[in-house]
């Protein structure tokens, strides 16, 4: 569903993604880890067409998208939850999940969002800027669906939430995963968190991926000190 084929990733003349190869099958839920600074951002933001690949190829579906737009790798099925959430603060949270339809074309929330995240449907009025931390996660996850991804990247959804909200995230995305055939790709460093939700994780390390292994084959201990300062 996503290949991502010698991706190379610059902020001006200092390069930070050196050659990364992957793909993330149909239905698969992948994790990328790894420490502040890795590098992790930075390939998230060149999937979504923030950053522009200096060299490689992303595809999507086998459709090519490298030189394509944020707003054209969308309508091509990617949709992306950034690192501290970004939803629209002023906004409601019906308003919030409604700029995600643009794409899709939907008149109305579709119910299984709203079944998904239930505290959403309570708050929909409420102004974004008034939810928790958990909640506005929960909001950027709804805002993403309804552009009725292929693939849907999340960049550290853990980040500034409490460990108790944490494992309804989890739950949430494995309920995704079940409901929709979606290819989930999320950056992490909290270890708990992508055991209970990945079918493979990778390790990326100075821009580079260091380590591969299926969910039931991964040594805790070892991917420990991989995210250990």
């Amino acid at each position: 569903m996503l290949e991502v084929s010698d991706l190379h990733v610059s902020y001006g003349q200092s390069e930070v993604i050196h050659g990364i190869s992957f793909t993330a099958r149909d239905n698969e839920t992948l994790a990328i880890m790894g420490r502040n600074g890795m590098g992790k951002t930075t390939l998230f933001k060149s999937l979504i067409g923030i950053l522009a690949a200096g060299k490689g190829s992303i595809k999507v579906d086998g459709s090519d998208v490298t030189k394509n737009e944020s707003y054209q790798r969308v309508e091509n099925g990617i949709a992306y939850v950034p690192q501290g959430r970004m939803i629209f603060p002023t906004l409601t949270v019906e308003e919030n999940i409604k700029t995600g339809m643009e794409v899709s074309k939907l008149e109305r929330i579709p119910d299984d969002i709203f079944a998904l995240f239930p505290v959403l449907y309570d708050m929909r009025h409420r102004k974004g800027g008034n939810l928790s931390g958990g909640q506005q996660q929960q909001l950027a996850i709804a805002r993403a669906l309804v552009t009725n991804p292929k693939v849907l990247l999340l960049d550290e959804p853990t980040e500034g939430i409490q460990p108790s909200i944490i494992k309804d995230i989890a739950n949430i995305l494995n309920e995704i995963h079940k409901l929709r055939d979606i290819t989930i790709i999320v950056s992490e460093q909290v270890l708990s968190f992508t055991m209970a939700i990945a079918n493979r994780l990778i390790v990326i390390d100075k821009g580079s991926f260091i380590h591969e292994d299926l969910r039931e084959n991964v040594d805790t201990t070892q991917i420990s000190k991989y995210l250990s300062v």
